[in-house]
């Protein structure tokens, strides 16, 4: 697991790396799936080491209003679940 600590500048040689020992690529953001980080970090390893990529998850806020509702919007933003089952798709 890598935790990127910063997004300016974006350490693509560490995914890269760890992309090259398995071959899977998950990313996790609480920001919306579409035009966000996880697109960029896909697209950057992907720039990268195409070859290398066996299986990429994002792991994102669906393309939908964020729910006024605390438990509405619980439902819409990733938890530790949504990510061990993305995980688990990478196997």
């Amino acid at each position: 697991m890598i935790d990127l600590r910063t997004l300016v500048p974006l350490d693509t040689e560490t995914v890269v790396e760890s992309v090259g020992k398995t071959g899977n690529l998950v990313v996790v953001d609480e920001d919306y799936r579409s035009f966000g980080v996880t697109g960029e970090v896909v697209a950057s390893v992907a720039d990268e080491a195409l070859g290398d990529l066996e299986s990429v998850e994002r792991v994102a806020v669906p393309d939908v209003p964020i729910p006024y509702s605390r438990p509405m919007e619980n439902e819409v933003i990733p938890d530790a679940q949504d990510i061990e089952d993305a995980v688990e798709r990478t196997r």
